[in-house]
């Protein structure tokens, strides 16, 4: 009797949304009255059908047509445009990371498609996003976190999959972007000195390569307590810049840098004079003084900054209270 009824409710009631299973795909659910209208006989004609739902924003049915193409027709002249059809679908469907996946399969199967530039760009743009603050998706599914270690890893397997496309020597320079992020500036400036070394030959990617490097020290100097060893190679850095381009439009901005850099390498010295001084460590002391004003009256002509002021003070009164040992010996012989 029950199995009657089902039966007879199964024959009559119209489902709203049937239930599909396509092989290598799964069980899905397709608008009633479509279910099976995208499958067709031919790889040509799949594929055709496939852009046709892509463009009409059927992105679900667009991708399980694509997909078909693929699976069925793998060396078929259309694959290649189909297994493309699929990232720029994850795309449209706000799914990167995936999106991401089926170009790099592309590049990694179809080597000689049209779409290999294309793929390259694609994927470039993806990390871009990444870059600029885009969530992972935890399982693939919900948006979550942030991630600048996974935004490199597309970078390099962008880099390894075109190291001299058009593409390449920028995403090796978001790299150091990426790292910058991250706080880790000496890892940024390891990307940036390999981006200036290995695209040697494009005088823009070098100039900006060197340019960031030295903005990368300049940020780590600017952490440093003690350490001014950020400050001084940056400085050498920004000097390098300015001989090697010297029409640059930043030309003005490194040499300001340079003179904030030496402000660093001053109040680097002053924290260590402070410390010796503290520890009544007099000779330590006056040398750091002592250096702090080298550095303020040569090499930035600024006498009267709060640092200079502050270590010629300091200096007076160490000397004034603790005389050398010399300046005894001449008293006591004088006298």
């Amino acid at each position: 009797m029950c199995l009657t009824v089902f039966l007879t409710v199964g024959v009559t009631y119209r489902c709203p949304a049937p239930l599909i299973f396509t092989p290598g795909e799964g069980w899905s659910y397709e608008t009633p009255g479509s279910a099976g209208e995208w499958l067709r006989d031919r790889a040509e004609d799949q594929y055709t059908a496939a852009k046709d739902l892509y463009e009409n924003k059927d992105f679900k049915t667009s991708l399980k047509a694509a997909k078909r193409v693929i699976r069925e027709w793998p060396f078929s002249d259309f694959a290649p445009g189909a297994q493309y059809l699929a990232g720029l679908t994850y795309e449209a469907m706000s799914r990167d990371e995936k999106a991401f996946k089926e170009y790099q399969q592309l590049l990694d199967t179809y080597p000689t498609s049209e779409h290999y530039d294309d793929s390259l760009n694609r994927q470039f743009a993806i990390a871009n996003k990444f870059l600029a603050g885009k969530r992972f998706r935890l399982w693939g599914l919900i948006p979550l976190y942030k991630s600048m270690k996974k935004t490199t890893d597309m970078y390099l397997e962008l880099i390894d999959n075109g190291p001299f496309s058009e593409v390449a020597p920028k995403a090796q320079m978001n790299i150091g972007r990426a790292k910058e992020n991250q706080k880790k500036f000496a890892e940024a400036v390891i990307a940036y000195e390999q981006a200036a070394d290995k695209y040697n030959k494009q005088p823009n990617v070098v100039s900006d390569a060197l340019y960031r490097a030295g903005m990368a020290l300049l940020m780590e100097a600017q952490t440093a307590e003690y350490d001014q060893g950020a400050a001084l190679k940056a400085i050498d850095i920004f000097t390098d810049f300015m001989a090697l381009f010297p029409d640059d439009a930043r030309l003005e901005k490194a040499r300001a840098h340079i003179d904030e850099l030496r402000i660093e390498q001053a109040r680097g010295s002053l924290m260590i004079a402070r410390f010796y001084d503290g520890k009544k460590a007099i000779d330590g002391a006056l040398t750091y003084y002592n250096d702090v004003v080298d550095i303020l009256n040569r090499l930035l002509n600024d006498p009267d900054h709060p640092f200079a002021v502050e270590a010629r003070d300091r200096i007076t009164k160490l000397k004034k209270n603790n005389p050398s040992p010399a300046s005894n010996e001449n008293t006591e012989t004088r006298s």
